[in-house]
């Protein structure tokens, strides 16, 4: 029976009934299926060692031979069922032993030929090397090794299915499948180089030899580097532009949709003129033209506004919010912490304290009258700018006229709550802002249904933050200069990896650790901050931190996204090795603000590992979030990067956003050509990747 990709997995020799229970229970129904689910690393077990040569124990090596002896015993002392055998090869001989494996007796028989793979171990007799349980496979005049003799893929456990049985059942999908049709390769651009589709799934599963080195990249059998073969990419293809269809029509869904465009009058420019505090950098004014250029479309922007840590996203959302509000619609601002809608509001009231348009602030402390009384406004219209809280997404809360809502360090909030504010309009104009620089890869994936401004340029008088890698035998001295620090009016964070010690975790607590500062600190306020402290208690300690009333704040990564506090000029991080390069770019944002020269200390622990110091360094050595998070990105991938789950986008099956960014590239090109001309649906219906693959949920 010749199989397609759509063909049931019944259909595949040697499945049977509870194969194919097992492989439904993992999402497998079809053979296209079985045949994307990847091996997750490969085994070169593909150059037989002559037994003469063997003289190293421990080494994983593979042989090949005749069985001249295959006998099976009882230990009763150690309670074993034994199969012991003999393979020669021509140059020697070669004892193997198999415990507690008794179908090894029964299936392999004195005079067979067999391939051979496992670990050499000195023979119990003390003699010479023996081969302790390896994996084996009877040679076939009229097939292809499967297990053994050639590069192995690796496949993980699938419910009772284990690794080398789905090998084997995609070894007979592959043997049993017909010509693969393939609608997308004339749609694949020439330039990336790769093959057909049915040439890319055997290549993926059983490549005929090692790649060699791509680039930079550790040979084949590195876990990332076998991914860059010409068949991974054609797959990864694939998968990307299944992802770039999703967000095509995403971006058609929104310009479907019609809003009154806003207009520039000449007022607003004067509004503007007096609102600014000083002048724009040129990334602000770039930045500033494509938001105000999208406005005045008649459909909604959705526009992602990236910058580092002090570069003046505020004061661009400030002037884009002056345009919609000159042209009669509502603007919301949702923050993250009371906190921060607190000082959002602050600073939005002074740079609009000359314009009609003076914020409101609703957050979740206001007393219920208060409370009222903003969401009163809201719905008649006659408040016209809100910053808030995710009390702004309550059910209470209405606009009358909702023109754009701003999200402030949007990957704090999840979708349903970005898109609960957006419903409170009819379609309004979305601003998402990030202080976490994001590479252009993953922007393009996670954000690819928005357009990118990004702000790459810090504004004038803004000292860089001299940052030191520290072990703890500097910590005495360390403790001095914070102390000096304070004593001379300066304010330090201290931050620790964990609130409590941890019986997995090697690293500093607070709970341990803060009664040692506090008696190294005599003479200095310290307090704590951290996710278990009570929200108005940790409210009430920022706001004394902020108002320069605590010498020392010990907390925990809840400070990341925090106040603004000029004074703030030491940032001390405990265990630095156990936080991502941007989280730490992040903590290390919030000193730096004011006049002072700024320090921060990253201490690490003895089990640092020299791959980590070298990591801590780079972070030392730049102060360029794009360079950190392009390495952070590699390092760690998108999911820990950008808490990516709660996007909704799946890990994909193939495809890497670091690897795979030329692809990226292509897919996007590829899909944006088709939704120009009507094509989407002919894209759509020639991709071969399992349904669900790549799509993404909508935030606009």
């Amino acid at each position: 029976m010749t199989l397609s990709l759509t063909s049931p997995l019944a259909s595949v020799s040697g499945v049977g009934a509870a194969g194919d229970r097992a492989l439904r229970a993992a999402g497998l129904v079809t053979v296209g299926d079985l045949l994307w689910h990847l091996p997750h690393r490969y085994e070169d077990r593909s150059n037989p060692r002559r037994i003469a040569s063997l003289t190293q124990a421990d080494a994983m090596v593979t042989v090949g031979g005749r069985l001249v002896q295959v006998a099976e015993r009882r230990s009763w002392k150690r309670r074993l069922h034994v199969v012991e055998a003999m393979v020669d090869d021509g140059s020697g001989s070669l004892p193997i032993v198999w415990f507690n494996q008794r179908y090894v007796a029964s299936t392999l028989r004195e005079g067979a030929r067999v391939w051979l793979y496992g670990a050499l171990k000195p023979a119990r007799s003390g003699w010479g090397l023996q081969l302790v349980a390896p994996e084996w496979e009877i040679e076939d005049e009229d097939s292809e090794p499967i297990h053994l003799g050639r590069i192995v893929p690796m496949y993980r456990r699938l419910g009772r299915l284990s690794g080398r049985r789905v090998r084997t059942l995609v070894a007979r999908a592959l043997e049993g499948l017909g010509v693969v049709s393939d609608p997308l390769a004339p749609m694949v651009p020439g330039e990336l180089g790769v093959p057909p589709l049915g040439d890319a799934l055997r290549a993926v599963h059983f490549p005929e030899q090692p790649t060699a080195q791509v680039g930079s990249m550790e040979p084949f059998f590195n876990d990332l580097a076998h991914r860059l073969t010409p068949a991974h990419r054609r797959l990864a293809f694939e998968e990307l532009l299944a992802l770039a269809l999703v967000l095509e029509r995403e971006r058609g869904r929104r310009r479907g949709q019609r809003v009154p465009a806003c207009t520039i009058k000449d007022e607003v420019r004067e509004s503007a003129r007096r609102v600014l505090p000083f002048r724009l950098t040129e990334a602000q004014k770039r930045a500033l033209a494509e938001i105000v250029a999208d406005l005045q479309r008649p459909f909604p922007m959705a526009r992602l506004l990236q910058g580092d840590v002090g570069s003046g996203k505020t004061i661009v959302a400030a002037l884009s919010a002056l345009v919609v509000l000159a042209s009669g619609h509502q603007v919301a601002l949702l923050a993250p912490t009371e906190l921060l809608a607190q000082q959002h509001h602050t600073t939005l009231t002074g740079l609009l304290g000359t314009t009609p348009f003076l914020p409101e602030l609703l957050i979740g402390s206001l007393p219920v009258a208060e409370k009222r009384r903003v969401q009163d406004s809201l719905a008649d219209g006659s408040a016209h700018f809100v910053v808030g809280t995710h009390a702004l997404i309550e059910d209470a809360v209405m606009f009358g006229r909702l023109g754009l809502a701003i999200i402030d360090e949007q990957h704090r909030f999840g979708v349903a709550q970005r898109q609960a504010l957006l419903e409170k309009g009819e379609a309004p104009h979305l601003l998402v802002m990030t202080a976490t620089p994001i590479p252009r890869s993953l922007a393009l994936s996670l954000y690819g249904d928005l357009d990118v401004s990004v702000l790459d340029e810090m504004p004038p008088g803004r000292t860089p933050v001299r940052t030191a890698v520290r072990d703890d035998a500097a910590r005495a001295k360390l403790v001095e200069f914070v102390r000096r620090e304070v004593t001379e009016g300066g304010q330090a964070y201290w931050v620790f990896p964990l609130i409590e010690e941890s019986d997995t975790i090697s690293a500093r607590s607070i709970a341990t650790h803060v009664r040692a500062v506090r008696q190294a600190l005599p003479g200095v306020r310290v307090e704590v901050v951290h996710g278990r402290t009570p929200a108005a208690e940790r409210e009430a300690t920022m706001a004394a931190f902020s108002a320069g009333e605590i010498g020392v704040l010990c907390a925990t990564t809840v400070i990341e996204v925090g106040v603004d506090v000029p004074n703030a000029s030491v940032m001390v991080i405990e265990n630095a090795e156990r936080f991502g390069l941007a989280q730490l770019h992040q903590l290390r944002g919030r000193v730096g603000r004011g006049r002072r020269q700024s320090f921060c200390a990253l201490l690490v622990g003895p089990e640092c590992s020299e791959d980590a110091r070298r990591r801590l360094e780079l972070l030392a050595a730049t102060t360029d979030g794009f360079r950190i998070a392009e390495e952070d990105f590699r390092l760690r991938g998108p999911g820990e990067f950008t808490g990516l789950r709660q996007w909704g986008r799946p890990e994909f099956l193939v495809a890497s956003l670091w690897l795979h960014r030329g692809e990226l590239e292509s897919a996007r090109a590829l899909a944006a050509s088709a939704a120009s001309h009507g094509g989407l649906d002919a894209i759509a219906s020639a991709l071969s990747c399992p349904a669900g693959v790549g799509p993404a949920v909508s935030i606009g």
